[in-house]
C-alpha cells in the first residue's frame, strides 16, 4: 500500500519523476527516482526537510531521491510525501 502511494505519483508525472526501476522490477521497500535536474532534486529535498520528511537523499553513487518505506515508516508519512510530490510536480512540471 505504501509503495503504491508513491508509485502512483511517479506514474502520474512520468516526464517529471523518472523512476530507476521498470514497473515490473520496482522495490516495495525503497522507491527511487530522479527529477529533471539536480537543482530540482535539491529543492524537493529542502521542501521535504521543512515538512519533517527527512533522509530522502539518494545513494551517493546514484543520486536522486530514495524513499525507504520499511515497516517503521508510518503510512501517514508516505501519504505526506506523496502529497508533497504531487504539489511539487504541479508547480514545476
Amino acid at each position: 500500500q505504501k509503495a503504491r502511494l508513491l508509485y502512483d505519483v511517479l506514474d502520474a508525472y512520468p516526464q517529471f519523476y523518472r523512476g530507476h526501476a521498470r514497473p515490473g522490477c520496482r522495490s516495495l521497500m525503497n522507491v527511487t527516482f530522479r527529477l529533471p535536474s539536480e537543482a530540482l532534486e535539491k529543492e524537493l529535498l529542502q521542501v521535504a526537510q521543512a515538512q519533517g520528511l527527512t533522509e530522502l537523499k539518494g545513494h551517493r553513487s546514484v543520486g536522486g531521491i530514495r524513499a525507504s518505506i520499511y515497516n517503521a515508516m508510518p503510512t501517514a508519512g508516505v501519504q505526506s510525501l506523496a502529497a508533497l510530490m504531487r504539489q511539487f510536480a504541479g508547480r514545476h512540471a
